[in-house]
């Protein structure tokens, strides 16, 4: 119910607006006197329906009852707009589920994470009304994960590492990683993070590396052939087992063995050097890009 002394504490304000003034100024904060005062109406309710959509939206519960709402915004570039919708975001979560809002923006290069970490304070300079501070992963806290092993550990992670740095000097050896990594995983999941990450390239260049690298079904690496290489590796001794892989890929992806190029990789005890000539193997369009930089 409105009542009267309600009525009175903002209709004074109508009346004479410059009562505010008069009255902050006595309180320290000092701001201009108004030229010109116009009555705006005070029903916020759109009546042009405007979309404000969150690109990704996750509540989060946790053991000890904390629980709180994460709104995910990808973010590609400077965008002046972003501060007015980001800022009405919090607002509406807030109010619509009474539980703390945490805005983080995902950006691919530095200088938008720059622009984007800035604090959103939304007042006149005298007095901030509402202060929002978005966190921001960028390629310059994301980690690099270029190590096989590491994104074995955790795909998702190198996924996003991958779709964060897309456009930086790792993007092509942590994309190897991954590659690396979804032949561990069952088909389907692998499915789902190679075209995540496909996505999330989007246009930049590593897409195309990317795109080379699942060039090879990912089923080849959990074939019958493939399992009975990895078998008889396993009887006969690693390095045999992994140079024998690499002729095999090398025949599925068309490539040129030259009986000297045979030779070498089917004689090469050092497992680090034929891990490495796989991984070339699997985007090398001759025999030769496998020894290139040995």
């Amino acid at each position: 119910m409105v009542t009267s002394s309600h009525e009175v504490m903002h209709r004074i304000f109508q009346e004479d607006p410059g009562v505010f003034t008069r009255t902050f100024r006595t309180l320290g904060l000092t701001f201009d006197e108004p030229h010109d005062v116009s009555l705006l109406p005070t029903d916020l309710t759109e009546i042009r329906p405007l979309e404000r959509r969150v690109d990704t939206l996750l509540r989060f519960d946790g053991e000890q009852g904390g629980s709180f709402l994460l709104a995910v915004e990808a973010q590609g570039r400077k965008d002046s707009e972003k501060s007015a919708s980001w800022a009405y975001y919090a607002a509406h979560l807030y109010a619509k589920y009474r539980l703390p809002p945490v805005l983080l923006v995902v950006c691919q290069d530095e200088r938008t994470a720059s622009w984007a970490r800035a604090p959103i304070h939304i007042g006149p300079p005298q007095w901030t009304s509402l202060t929002l501070r978005p966190l921001v992963l960028g390629p310059d806290n994301v980690p690099v994960v270029t190590d096989p092993a590491m994104a074995a550990e955790d795909v998702p992670l190198a996924t996003f590492s991958a779709i964060t740095h897309g456009k930086g000097p790792y993007a092509a050896a942590i994309l190897e990683a991954l590659a690396s990594a979804l032949k561990t995983l069952d088909e389907d999941t692998a499915s789902v993070f190679t075209e995540l990450t496909e996505l999330g390239l989007g246009d930049a260049p590593a897409a195309d590396v990317w795109r080379d690298l699942m060039a090879i079904p990912l089923s080849f690496f959990r074939s019958e052939t493939s399992r009975r290489l990895r078998a008889e590796g396993r009887a006969e001794g690693r390095a045999e087992g992994e140079a024998r892989l690499i002729l095999r890929l090398l025949e599925q992806r068309g490539v040129v063995v030259t009986d000297e190029a045979r030779e070498r990789i089917s004689g090469c005890a050092d497992l680090e050097v034929l891990e490495r000539w796989f991984s070339r193997a699997v985007t090398a369009d001759s025999v030769e890009e496998l020894f290139v930089a040995d």
